[in-house]
C-alpha cells in the first residue's frame, strides 16, 4: 500500500465545492486497504496510545460549529488485528504503548475518511503522536512500515500550513504560500534534512506552524515511506494542492 499525508480540513470541508471530490477521486485510485492506520494532529498522548479497536463514539473535538456537524457519524469497524501488529512493531524496539479503548476517531481522522471511504466498511485504528519531534516521529513511521506489505494504508492527517489567523485575514497569506512552495520543493527533491528542521530552514515556518502538530504527522508518513525508497522522485507526488481559507491543503502520496 502507499502511505499518505493529507490535509484534513475542518468539519465544513464537507460543504466545500471542490475538496470532497478530490479526496474521493484520490481514494478511488488507491488499492483497497485491508485496514487504515490514522495518525492525526488532534491526538497527542505519551506514551503512544492505541485508540478503540471496537466501534466507539466519534470525538467531536471542535467548538462553535452548527449542530449538524456534531451529528456526523462514521461507524467503521475496529481493527484489533492491526492494533496487535502495531504493538509488536513498536514494543519490540522499546517504544511504550498503551491502550485507550474508549477513544474514538477525532475529526482529523473521520472528516477525510467520510469523503474517501463513505461506506465506513474498512477497519480503522487511530494512534496518538507521543511527541512532536520530527526525528522521533519518523522513527515510529519506519517501525510501522512493514504494515504497508500487509495491506494497511498508513495516513498522517494534518494541514500543510496551519495558522488560524489566516481565517481572519482573508485571501492567501504570503507566509502560507511561501511555506507551501518550500515544502513542495523539499518533498520533490527528497530533502529529508531540511524537512526535519523545517522550523529553522523553511521561510515563514513560525507563521505557517505557530505550533507544529499539524505538520508532525507528515514525518510518520515519511518514515513509513523511507524503507520503500518513496521519499523522492517518482516515489512521491502531491495529489492535492491549492488553498482553503488561506491554508495550504497540500496532500502527498508516497508509493
Amino acid at each position: 500500500m502507499p502511505a499518505l499525508y493529507l490535509s484534513h480540513g475542518a468539519p465544513p470541508l464537507a460543504d466545500d465545492a471542490l475538496w470532497p471530490g478530490q479526496l474521493a477521486e484520490w481514494s478511488a485510485e488507491l488499492p483497497r486497504p485491508k485496514a487504515i492506520l490514522m495518525i492525526s494532529a488532534h491526538w497527542e498522548n505519551a506514551p503512544l496510545a492505541l485508540g478503540a479497536t471496537e466501534t466507539a463514539p466519534l470525538v467531536y473535538d471542535f467548538w462553535g460549529f452548527p449542530e449538524h456537524y456534531y451529528e456526523v457519524t462514521y461507524a467503521a469497524p475496529g481493527a484489533p488485528e492491526l492494533a496487535e501488529s502495531v504493538r509488536k512493531l513498536l514494543r519490540g524496539p522499546g517504544i511504550p504503548v498503551q491502550d485507550v479503548p474508549d477513544r474514538g476517531l477525532d475529526h482529523g481522522a473521520y472528516v477525510p475518511l467520510v469523503e474517501m471511504y463513505p461506506d465506513a466498511d474498512i477497519p480503522v485504528l487511530q494512534v496518538s503522536m507521543p511527541t512532536l519531534d520530527p526525528a522521533r516521529l519518523m522513527d515510529i513511521g519506519r517501525r510501522l512500515a512493514p504494515l504497508r506489505d500487509e495491506g494497511v494504508l498508513i495516513v498522517g492527517s494534518g494541514f500543510f500550513t496551519h495558522n488560524l489567523a489566516a481565517l481572519r485575514q482573508g485571501g492567501i497569506p504570503a507566509w502560507s504560500s511561501e511555506f507551501d512552495d518550500w515544502g513542495h520543493r523539499a518533498l520533490e527533491t527528497g530533502d529529508v534534512d531540511a524537512l526535519l528542521d523545517f522550523t529553522r530552514k523553511s521561510p515563514a515556518g513560525a507563521l505557517a506552524h505557530p505550533r507544529t502538530e499539524h505538520f508532525a504527522p507528515l514525518f510518520v508518513t515519511m518514515g513509513a515511506a523511507e524503507a520503500f525508497g518513496d521519499l523522492e522522485g517518482a516515489g512521491q507526488r502531491s495529489v492535492i494542492d491549492g488553498f482553503w481559507m488561506g491554508l495550504a491543503k497540500r496532500s502527498v502520496q508516497f508509493g
